[in-house]
C-alpha cells in the first residue's frame, strides 16, 4: 500500500502540474491564431473567445496523453536519480510492478482521452465549422466593415467603405466593384445610406460615378449620377454541401466507411491507443543513470512523442489516399508500438543482454566437453 499509495500522490502532482503548463501555452497559441483569423475575416471577432474555447477542447486528447507521458516519466527518473528505485527493487519490487499502480492512476486519463477523442472532438469541430459558416455567409451589409476591403458572400462583390456613422447606416467615400454575368461594374460614390422599404434594404448612393465594362473591357460606359440605388440583401444561412470528416460523429464515421471517415476514425481510436502505449514506454524510458545528465532521458521521451505523432499524422493521410488499410496501419503502428514497448520493459526487468546471451551459448560446448 505504501508503494502504490506514494507513487500515486507524486504522479498527481506532476500531472496537475504539467496540465496546467501545457493547457496555458496552448491556450495562448490557439487564442494568437484565432484573433490572426478574426481580423482576416473567417471568424467573428465576437465569438472569439467560443472559438478558442471549441479548439482548446480539440486539443485536450494529445495534451492529456504529453501531460501524463511527462508525469510518469519525470517521477519515475526522479527516483533513479535519488536511488529510490534501489531500494524498491531490493524490496522484491521489480521493474514491471511498477505497471500496476500506473495504470491505476492512469485509467481514469485513459477513459477521458476517449471520450474526447470519439465524441468531443468532431462536437467541437461541428460548432466551429457553424460559426464560421454562419459568419461568411452572412448579408452584404453586415460585412462591411470602414477602412476595410471586404468580399460578399457570393465572390461577386468587393466593398470598401471610408467612414460610417455610430448608427451603421450611412457612410462616406463607398466602393463596390461587382462582377457578375460577364459584366464588371465599378461604382463609387462620395456618401450613401441604408433605406428600408418594406422588408427590403436599399442601398441609396448619391454624387458618385459608375463604369461599366463589358466583353473583356472592349465596351466601356461611363455615368454619374446624384442618387443611384442597389437593391441589397442577407443571404440565408444554408445547408452545407460537404460537411468535413473530422465534424462527423463516430457513429457517421462507422455508418460510412469512406477512404477519408476511415482516415478520421484511425485518428481517433489513435489517439485513445496511443495513450495507453505511452504508459508503457514511459516506464521504459525512465531509467536514468545518476551520473549522467538529468534531462537526457525526458528529451528522449519528448522526441519519442513527437514522432508517435507524426506517425498517427502520416498514418491518416495514408488511410485517406489509400496507401494503406485501416487494420493494418492500427495494428503496425499500435500494436507494433506496444508489443515493442513490452519486450523493452521484459529486456529491463530481466537485464537481457545480448553479450550475455552470446557467452551463455559459448560456454554451453565447453562444459559439454569437460564433462
Amino acid at each position: 500500500m505504501l508503494f502504490h499509495s506514494t507513487l500515486r500522490k507524486e504522479l498527481a502532482r506532476s500531472f496537475g502540474a504539467t496540465l496546467v503548463v501545457l493547457v496555458t501555452i496552448v491556450m495562448t497559441m490557439t487564442l494568437i491564431r484565432t484573433l490572426n483569423q478574426a481580423s482576416r475575416g473567417s471568424v467573428n471577432p465576437q465569438e472569439v473567445m467560443m472559438v478558442m474555447g471549441y479548439s482548446v477542447l480539440g486539443y485536450l486528447p494529445p495534451i492529456l496523453t504529453l501531460s501524463l507521458f511527462i508525469a510518469i516519466v519525470g517521477t519515475l527518473s526522479r527516483m533513479y536519480r535519488d536511488s529510490e528505485m534501489v531500494i524498491w527493487f531490493g524490496a522484491g519490487r521489480g521493474l514491471s510492478s511498477f505497471l500496476s499502480p500506473l495504470l491505476r492512476f492512469a485509467w481514469p486519463v485513459l477513459l477521458v482521452i476517449a471520450v474526447l477523442a470519439l465524441v468531443v472532438w468532431p462536437w467541437a469541430n461541428q460548432q466551429t465549422q457553424d460559426m464560421k459558416d454562419r459568419y461568411g455567409k452572412r448579408g452584404d451589409l453586415e460585412r462591411v466593415a470602414p477602412g476595410q476591403f471586404q468580399e460578399s458572400a457570393s465572390g461577386t462583390r468587393v466593398f470598401f467603405l471610408d467612414k460610417d456613422t455610430p448608427d451603421n447606416k450611412s457612410g462616406k467615400n463607398i466602393f463596390i466593384s461587382t462582377s457578375e454575368r460577364g459584366r464588371d461594374t465599378v461604382t463609387s460614390a462620395r456618401s450613401g445610406q441604408i433605406v428600408e422599404r418594406g422588408d427590403e434594404q436599399f442601398l441609396l448612393l448619391s454624387n458618385g460615378q459608375r463604369l461599366e465594362s463589358t466583353g473583356g473591357g472592349q465596351d466601356l460606359k461611363i455615368s454619374e449620377f446624384e442618387e443611384f440605388g442597389n437593391r441589397v440583401g442577407t443571404n440565408e444561412l444554408g445547408e452545407r454541401d460537404v460537411i468535413p470528416a473530422k465534424a462527423l460523429s463516430t457513429l457517421a464515421l462507422l455508418l460510412d466507411l469512406t477512404r477519408n471517415n476511415q482516415a478520421e476514425l484511425a485518428w481517433r481510436l489513435g489517439l485513445a491507443l496511443a495513450a495507453l502505449n505511452f504508459v508503457v514506454i514511459a516506464v521504459t524510458v525512465s531509467s536514468v543513470n545518476p551520473r549522467a545528465g538529468r534531462s537526457g532521458n525526458l528529451v528522449f521521451a519528448l522526441f519519442a512523442f513527437v514522432v508517435y505523432f507524426n506517425l498517427l499524422n502520416l498514418g491518416q493521410s495514408w488511410i485517406a489516399t489509400g496507401q494503406t488499410s485501416f487494420q493494418v496501419f492500427l495494428l503496425g503502428l499500435h500494436g507494433g508500438a506496444f508489443v515493442g514497448g513490452l519486450l523493452w520493459l521484459g529486456q529491463q526487468h530481466n537485464n537481457w543482454s545480448l553479450m550475455r546471451l552470446l557467452r551463455r551459448r559459448r560456454n554451453v560446448p565447453g562444459r559439454g566437453a569437460a564433462s
